[in-house]
């Protein structure tokens, strides 16, 4: 039953993750956590050990939708591999402090970072786009499938400083970063929202295979649980990368800001309380 329920669970996180561009681990680790610890579904799980779970998951997310969104020409190579490469110190460190974190402590910090990352989801198509950090960075171009032609940029010390810092959030929760570095690409660098969303997935799939590396050397990962996971996960995000073609994703995104603000809320009180 438990293997069941992992697979519905990895099989949606794979498929909104895919879609919006958040990597999955914003729904797999709070689902997980309650299944298996509320309803005593997965003896002897951990924070450390469900985030983990979420790191593996997250590396099958990530080439699932990237190979999609490439086939779609949508992914910015050049700039994906910037943002890996700042976000590779901070994902190192953020798995290591992860040790430190018991479950009241993880549940706190992780309900905080949930309702950040609804607040930034519900206000993004709100914000305008600031154009200094275009106006002063490097420029990128591309043109989409109706021939329309988009210009962004950013400084590149500011997005290796950036993507330091999601590194280190999404070491620490084992989130992808999709749910920083997405409102972040189209607000401050003006990326059109779909080669934000494609480009982000692929940073998720390359920072998590260094997530994943400090997670199994730190012996986090329950192996015992990854199969499911993984095989449901891919599938789900194939399904989302196809839906980012087909359908708006406002509806989607309306309703995951109104499950990450819940959830965010209930882990801060089953944290203090």
């Amino acid at each position: 039953m438990e293997y069941i329920l992992l697979g519905v669970i990895a099989l949606f996180a794979g498929l909104i993750g895919s879609l919006v561009g958040l990597g999955g681990g914003v729904i797999l680790i709070p689902a997980t956590l309650f299944v298996g610890i509320n309803l005593n579904y997965f003896p002897n799980i951990t924070p450390q050990s469900v985030v983990g779970l979420s790191v593996i998951m997250m590396v099958f997310i990530g080439i699932s939708s990237t190979t999609s969104y490439m086939k779609n020409k949508q992914v910015d190579l050049k700039s994906g591999f910037i943002f890996f490469l700042g976000s590779i110190p901070g994902t190192i460190l953020g798995a290591w402090l992860n040790q430190g974190l018991g479950l009241d402590s993880f549940n706190i910090f992780f309900g905080i970072i949930l309702i950040v990352l609804s607040s930034l989801l519900i206000v993004r198509d709100k914000l305008k786009p600031i154009n200094w950090f275009l106006q002063n960075g490097v420029k990128r171009h591309f043109v989409d499938n109706n021939g329309q032609e988009f210009v962004y940029g950013y400084p590149i010390w500011f997005a290796l400083l950036f993507t330091f810092i999601v590194g280190l959030i999404s070491g620490l929760f084992g989130i992808g970063g999709g749910s920083l570095i997405v409102p972040a690409m189209v607000l401050l660098f003006r990326f059109p929202p779909h080669v934000a969303v494609a480009t982000s997935m692929f940073m998720v799939f390359l920072s998590s295979l260094v997530n994943t590396a400090s997670h199994i050397y730190l012996g986090d990962i329950p192996w015992e649980y990854t199969l499911p996971v993984i095989i449901c996960a891919y599938i789900g995000a194939k399904i989302g990368a196809f839906l980012n073609k087909k359908l708006e994703s406002k509806t989607v995104v309306f309703i995951l800001q109104i499950v990450m603000m819940f959830i965010g809320i209930r882990s801060i009180l089953e944290g203090l309380f």
